[in-house]
């Protein structure tokens, strides 16, 4: 059967190899390719830049030693420092004024404390040196999200130059470019953020206030009203009190990453890079990644990167490569639970992280998901998921907006309570005796005497949570690739309410126990979206068709929540994402909320995923086949006609 978005191997897809099972689903896709808008980092020339040297010839602070910072015992600085001088490969222009003049420059690669620049033609006989005042446009997607912007008349120093025919030259700023965003422009957006924050809260109360004065008139409209905006409220109130646990250096326990993989090759490489360069000790950490008999290219790839691993593991093996990451195969698709669980079968540490095979680690993620650990009633922990193609397109910047929000708001809030309720498929941690304990539960897990085919990471998470602790740690971050193309990104939220749908009603069966304002809002949480699409239906259709009466305090609540999201995302990530708050709640009314109601009554199936599998191809080619023979007869009726 197939699983989680993977195909069955049954049928005509056994005797096919894996380049004409590829071309089979890009035809079945039928979707235009765009590029992916996603920054370059300059490649290091270690491959393995951030993972400790074993031989002890040499620390990472030390290697990497250019600042106090890195020599400090405080591992924030440290992290932070490293992560202030990682370099961006770009291609802008850039005025320079100095002793020279006013040279034409063009930007070759940039961190926030830095930039390197190659001298335009017709400048490439001056010198420069000494000090320089810098203007260039930071373009969205070349660097992380929220350093877009002009910069004009920069402070810098030229520190380097090098290069014989086209000199480069190395410029340090005076200030951080973060230093100079939030003088320049954070700044004004903070205050205007937490000033919209005030008022829009203030008018959401009192439109409250006002359903409680009338709730005689319509109880249950009102009642529905006080609840969605208690609930959205207090999740906004407990993220404020948040807080990630902080890192001891000294707890390192051993982890295992496993990777799923299926149909996976554009990304595959980079996810096992980021997996393996990790800022953690070589002989507590290692990498199994599980190949589901994927159709195109994928285990090629993995081969290819890890071949690439033990070549770069020289100098005595000090990274232990050949030790630390393990290729398996599954012998016919069995779907992605059944891969999670050889990895965990096979993994030799106490704790079990598992990444998406299109996602891509933190070097410091490690180092920060094992922490709330430390409480030996931890069960699991999720990290916090950032979208790598932000830039891509309107609907990228728009899920960037709501994975914000997601991670940052609503599961930061769990946080407080140690209940997270998902621990999201990107990137989370368990303890591996309790995956081991529940693992034939979860394999064979049904619903309404249907087998349970997705939504892993809520399905697991629902059995740690039922005997133990799971949190959220916004300090461990990874990046991960959204869909581009509505007609993925349908499917994907399709699946996604089924499984919330399902797993919301058996996590509701012991979720009283938990603490009070917790299980109060998980309640609230569950009810909100289930009734939203009875609740807009009454309101944008009754009440006007019925009552001739425009519903102006129901627009104007939906307004009002669209805008609290969006200042929330200005807050929080100082980007110019935030106008994309707007476009995806009015998004979710016009077409989002509507799948609800499906999932509903499909809860069962299986056939939507974000890749498109042999099992969704044979739904769609039916789907096809019915409409042909509708339009037959439809034709041969039109014919008799005439």
């Amino acid at each position: 059967m197939a699983k989680e978005g993977y195909a069955s191997a049954d049928g005509a897809g056994k005797d096919m190899d894996a380049a004409e099972r590829g071309a089979r689903v890009n035809r079945a896709t039928g979707a235009a390719q765009e590029d992916e808008v996603l920054y370059t980092v300059k490649e290091d020339r270690r491959l393995l830049s951030h993972v400790p040297d074993a031989t002890g010839h040499r620390s990472n602070r030390s290697r990497r030693g250019a600042s106090a910072a890195m020599e400090s015992d405080d591992y924030v600085l440290y992290e932070q420092d490293a992560k202030n001088g990682q370099r961006y490969l770009v291609d802008y222009p850039v005025k320079i004024e100095g002793a020279a003049g006013t040279l034409a420059a063009r930007a070759v690669d940039i961190s926030t404390t830095g930039i390197l620049v190659r001298l335009e033609e017709e400048a490439r006989e001056a010198e420069l040196s000494g000090e320089v005042k810098l203007t260039f446009e930071i373009e969205p997607g070349t660097m992380p999200e929220g350093y877009e912007m002009k910069v004009k008349k920069l402070p810098a120093t030229v520190v380097r130059s090098f290069g014989q025919e086209e000199k480069l030259y190395g410029i340090e700023f005076k200030k951080s470019l973060a230093q100079y965003a939030a003088a320049r422009r954070q700044g004004y957006m903070f205050t205007l953020a937490i000033f919209f924050l005030a008022v829009i809260t203030l008018i959401i109360v009192l439109m409250r206030a006002e359903s409680v004065i009338y709730f005689k008139f319509n109880r249950w409209l009102y009642l529905y009203s006080i609840i969605a905006a208690t609930f959205l409220l207090t999740r906004y109130l407990f993220a404020m009190f948040y807080r990630p646990v902080p890192i001891d250096p000294d707890y390192t326990p051993g982890v295992t990453i496993i990777i799923p993989c299926f149909d996976e090759e554009e990304w595959i490489q980079r996810t096992i890079h980021s997996c393996i360069n990790q800022d953690y000790p070589v002989d507590k950490l290692e990498v199994i990644v599980v190949d589901d008999c994927s159709n195109d290219r994928s285990a090629e790839r993995v081969q290819e990167m890890i071949a690439e691993l033990k070549a770069a593991d020289t100098n005595d093996s000090a990274y232990r490569v050949s030790e630390r990451i393990r290729f398996l195969q599954q012998p016919q698709n069995l779907g992605k639970r059944d891969a999670m669980a050889r990895g965990a079968k096979e993994a030799k540490h106490e704790l079990l992280v598992f990444v998406d095979s299109d996602s891509f680690l933190d070097p410091f993620a490690i180092r920060n998901i094992v922490q709330p650990f430390k409480d030996e009633e931890m069960g699991g922990v999720s990290g916090r998921t950032d979208v790598a193609n932000t830039y891509t397109n309107a609907l990228t910047k728009m899920q960037a907006v709501r994975y914000s929000i997601a991670f940052r708001v609503m599961k930061a809030a769990e946080g407080c309570f140690d209940a997270a309720t998902c621990l999201s498929g990107p990137l989370s941690c368990y303890r591996k005796d309790l995956i081991l304990k529940y693992m034939d539960a979860w394999l064979n897990q049904r619903f309404l005497g249907q087998k349970a085919t997705f939504g892993d990471d809520r399905s697991m998470t629902n059995f740690i949570l039922r005997h133990n602790r799971t949190t959220y740690q916004d300090s461990a971050v990874c990046m991960t690739i959204v869909p581009r193309s509505y007609s993925v990104f349908l499917r994907q939220q399709m699946r996604w309410k089924r499984s919330w749908l399902r797993e919301s009603l058996i996590a509701s069966r012991f979720m009283w126990k938990k603490e009070p304002f917790m299980s109060l809002g998980f309640y609230m949480g569950v009810l909100v979206p289930i009734a939203a699409p009875v609740v807009v239906i009454y309101n944008l259709l009754y009440v006007p068709i019925m009552h001739r009466v425009f519903p102006v305090s129901f627009v104007v609540g939906m307004l009002m929540m669209a805008l609290l999201m969006s200042m929330a995302q200005l807050l929080i990530r100082r980007s110019t994402t935030w106008i994309y708050a707007m476009w995806f709640c009015i998004y979710y009314e016009a077409v989002l909320l509507w799948q609800m109601p499906v999932a509903w009554v499909t809860f069962w199936k299986t056939t939507w995923g974000t890749r498109m599998t042999l099992a969704d191809i044979a739904a769609l080619n039916k789907k096809k086949d019915k409409e042909k023979k509708g339009r037959v007869i439809l034709d041969k009726a039109a014919g008799k006609a005439a």
